[in-house]
């Protein structure tokens, strides 16, 4: 053990942006001599002080970057000796709304600690991979698969996000219809609590901490490592698209596949709505899967309207499987679905390059600049029973030109859902996940972000004004009245979580959810 490196002195600019009720020395003094592996950086490095949705900015005390978790816990003890500071875990950075800042507090640094061996273990005839909190799903996948032959069952589209991050949400995709989301394919947590306990945590062991924290959106604990449930690896996938004209032929056919036994349906179902034009962006030329196909539009019905639906799915198969009889089960599973003939696209890719296909976005997003630009990107869970009126009120009027990127919409079950976790979902068995991901440049070369944010706030009051079944998925709010609203009859059991496992209110600050209170 070593006494943790100050690496930079706090200068009296620093000191100003410290609560006013804190001095910066006696902050100082809190973390001085604490047995750290990691580091203290006294400097509040920029990229602490905003996150991908770049809309907020709040500028911490100090980065902690910690070497395991006794580091975590050490500090998040230390903290809670002061009156006013406050802890907030950053992953990857890939928040919207400022989630993962902690304004004049401390920031921790969970990529520091991705070095954590990603070990593979097998108990009870079940294997499972012991990842760090911090590890991306991206490593986990390439470590799971080229060593092990092993892959986690349920992902997020974009995988270079964080374990715990993930796991202090939901984390869905296409996979979530059959196996729920990547909240309910863990079995074992290691959590820093509020108090600064590390606690490992279970179905069965110490139980309301962990379906506390799965979804607790980082209130409850700081997550430092999950065993996540394996599945072979398949070789190869089979990656499918193909065009709707009109909204209740897509919504029904994916509703219908979704609700398929395994063996009769794809292994993944997404979806989304896209513009009706020749918009590289928005429109037709999103959908095709490579640079080799085209997209006809003298296949279109005549009948339809502003926008088209695309239904995304994927079967996975293994390379010595006879190629006819995998393309004998596609075509019976497609048969039935009323999608516009041809306009469908597929490619055959490996497995892993099916899981990592926003990796290639991304790196084009970087490089023209787009990536760093702000994104006001909003996410919503629609029952289905609202998700038609969804469609005519919100995607045909409010967005009927496209947001910029992806406007996904598609089916999952609720079944697949464990109602014992944080997580709030409308009801009825099936609901819809709604993503608006805007990938626009900055202003001026494109909209203004104050412009988009409004956007967002209409088709939220568009849907309380006609009484849709939703909720935010991935949420911000701005007042606990609004929280209280959010968690419904589940806000008590909430508040009697925090008031166990963080009652000083020391965690995830940016959530805006409580409010810190001293110690007592």
């Amino acid at each position: 053990m070593m006494v943790a490196c100050l690496e930079r002195f706090v200068h009296e600019n620093d000191t100003e942006k410290l609560s006013e009720n804190e001095d910066a020395d006696a902050t100082v003094s809190l973390f001085r001599g604490l047995e750290l592996q990691g580091r203290i950086d006294y400097g509040s490095p920029a990229i602490a002080s905003k996150d991908f949705g770049g809309i907020r900015f709040a500028k911490p005390f100090a980065v902690v970057r910690p070497a395991g978790c006794q580091d975590v816990a050490r500090v998040v003890r230390a903290t809670g000796r002061s009156s006013n500071l406050t802890v907030a875990a950053r992953g990857n950075g890939h928040s919207i709304n400022g989630q993962a800042m902690a304004d004049g507090g401390i920031v921790v640094d969970m990529r520091s600690m991705e070095d954590d061996a990603i070990q593979v273990v097998r108990l009870d005839g079940a294997v499972y991979a012991d990842v760090g909190g911090g590890a991306l799903w991206e490593d986990v996948l390439k470590r799971c698969v080229s060593c092990y032959g092993m892959a986690p069952r349920s992902w997020t589209d974009y995988l270079g996000l964080t374990v715990g991050g993930t796991l202090s949400n939901a984390g869905v995709s296409g996979q979530t219809f059959r196996y729920g989301p990547q909240t309910a394919n863990v079995t074992e947590l290691e959590v820093i609590t509020g108090k600064g306990d590390a606690v490992v945590c279970s179905e069965n062991l110490n139980s309301e901490l962990f379906f506390g924290v799965l979804g607790g959106l980082g209130q409850f604990g700081i997550i430092t490592r999950a065993r996540v449930l394996l599945q072979p690896a398949p070789d190869m996938v089979k990656w499918i698209r193909v065009v709707y004209a009109e909204f209740g032929e897509f919504s029904g056919d994916a509703e219908y596949l979704v609700t398929r036994p395994e063996g009769e349906t794809f292994d993944y179902v997404e979806g989304f709505a896209f513009v009706n034009s020749d918009d590289p962006v928005n429109g037709w030329p999103s959908v095709p899967l490579d640079l080799t196909q085209f997209f006809d539009p003298t296949h279109i019905p005549t009948t339809a309207g502003p926008l088209l639906y695309c239904l995304e799915v994927a079967l996975h198969y293994r390379s010595v499987d006879n190629p006819s009889t995998i393309d004998t089960l596609v075509e019976r599973m497609l048969g039935r679905l009323r999608f516009c003939e041809r306009l469908r696209f597929q490619v055959d890719l490996s497995y892993v390059e099916f899981l990592l296909r926003v990796k290639q976005a991304e790196e084009h997003a970087k490089l023209n600049g787009i990536w760093d630009a702000p994104h006001p990107w909003l996410n919503l869970f629609v029952s289905a029973r609202d998700v038609a009126a969804f469609d005519r009120t919100v995607f045909k009027k409010i967005l009927k030109r496209g947001v910029g990127g992806p406007m996904l919409v598609y089916p999952m079950l609720r079944n697949k859902w464990d109602d014992r976790t944080s997580v709030v979902l409308p009801e009825g068995e099936i609901f819809y996940l709604v993503a608006l991901l805007r990938f626009n440049p900055s202003f001026p070369k494109g909209p203004a972000v104050e412009e988009l944010v409004a956007q967002n706030q209409e088709i939220i009051c568009c849907c309380r004004d006609n009484a849709f079944d939703f909720k935010l998925y991935l949420p911000h709010y701005t007042s606990q009245h609004e929280w209280k609203h959010h968690f419904g009859n589940q806000w008590s059991r909430f508040v009697d979580r925090k008031a166990s496992f963080d009652p000083m209110a020391i965690l995830a600050p940016g959530q805006n959810i409580f409010s810190r209170n001293p110690p007592s």
